[in-house]
């Protein structure tokens, strides 16, 4: 399908093409010395002590998960409506995820009324979807896990470039589609040095020592002193992060007036209000329609005049997940309600003006 809007627009410049050339003509395509001018980039534009690369955003959430000592009859509370990886990292390390409900259809983000009434003895963590790129509301639930000595992660696959009270971990996504594209990979910020280096031990087959250390001279082999994974990052995906981190908040200030600009055409539909489309940084534009019927009238004149959309599922829908299904009203209303529409670093007001050209009528019954 050649879409005439896409969903999202991923453009690489010439110092972008440079960075990644100069790191293949280098030799050195494993965990090395961009890895690590990666890390120490993303932590200081971010605020934190700590930052590990890794290969992917589900591989910081298992990571995270792993270093915080979740194990098995531990509980992690996390919203439905979100990326199934969301769930399934407490899974990974045999704790059990219990899904609770977000705030409401127009603002799905974790409810933090319903992750109080979620807590057992056995809640051990909160995991905090800053979905579509809005922040989760970190203060309360910063001040809810401190009450009950409960860890809070971060998961800001969504959220890179949110400000906001952070947890005691943050786990990053840069994924083609993410506001830092470079393809795959991750990342796990904090300012807890032990945490640190658990993920990083981990990340790597829970080696003493890596590749980069050896071909150095620094150590002839290695001992290993855990049980680890292969979730390493290479070095023309850390040299393209290095290349494109300084953009990213250009790109999102111009992803925000781009929201705006669908706001001002698409009021009635538009999810979220003022005050967080300014504290936001714009993974994605959504719509809220008032029934499915709505909804998917919309999605096919949008797909009639070649404009690309997407859904997410609420997770206890999806065959998988529907173990942990409980009554998520709102979880449920929001994926059954909404819509992505395109929107990206690259979008133009005049795809806004096309894209709400079709929309209007449509969601009226007139298209």
């Amino acid at each position: 399908m050649s879409w005439e809007i896409p969903l999202t627009d991923v453009v690489f410049d010439e110092e972008d093409l440079e960075a990644v050339g100069e790191c293949l003509r280098s030799g050195w395509l494993t965990m090395g010395p961009r890895t690590k001018a990666f890390e120490a980039a993303v932590a200081a534009d971010r605020g934190f002590a700590h930052a590990v690369a890794v290969s992917s955003g589900t591989a910081a959430l298992h990571l995270t998960c792993a270093a915080l000592g979740l194990t098995a009859g531990d509980e992690v509370i996390v919203p439905a409506f979100t990326f199934l990886a969301s769930v399934n990292a407490p899974r990974y390390v045999g704790a059990t995820p219990v899904l609770c409900d977000v705030v409401s259809p127009a603002a799905p983000l974790i409810d933090v009324e319903d992750v109080r009434a979620k807590l057992t003895p056995n809640t051990k963590a909160v995991i905090a979807v800053h979905m579509l790129g809005y922040p989760a509301a970190m203060a309360e639930l910063r001040a809810l896990c401190d009450r009950h000595g409960l860890k809070l992660i971060e998961d800001a696959a969504q959220g890179f470039g949110v400000d906001a009270p952070r947890g005691d971990v943050a786990c990053l996504s840069f994924f083609s589609k993410k506001q830092l594209a470079v393809g795959e990979g991750g990342m796990v910020l904090t300012d807890d040095e032990a945490v640190a280096a658990k993920v990083r031990l981990l990340r790597s087959h829970a080696m003493t020592s890596g590749t980069w250390d050896r071909h150095r001279g620094h150590e002839d082999s290695y001992d290993v002193v855990g049980f680890g994974f292969n979730f390493r990052i290479d070095e023309p995906r850390a040299a393209l992060g290095l290349a494109r981190l300084p953009k990213v908040a250009a790109e999102i200030e111009h992803r925000r007036v781009m929201v705006r600009a669908y706001r001002e055409r698409l009021g009635a539909y538009a999810m979220f209000d003022d005050a967080a489309v300014e504290r936001a940084s714009h993974f994605a534009f959504t719509v809220l329609f008032e029934d499915v019927e709505t909804r998917i009238r919309v999605r096919e004149a949008l797909f009639a005049a070649g404009i690309q959309t997407t859904r997410y599922p609420a997770v206890h829908r999806l065959t998988e997940f529907e173990r942990y299904a409980t009554p998520l009203p709102h979880s449920a209303a929001a994926a059954d309600r909404h819509l992505a529409l395109p929107l990206s670093a690259h979008t133009t007001l005049e795809q806004v003006e096309r894209v709400s050209s079709v929309l209007l009528p449509a969601a009226a019954g007139r298209a």
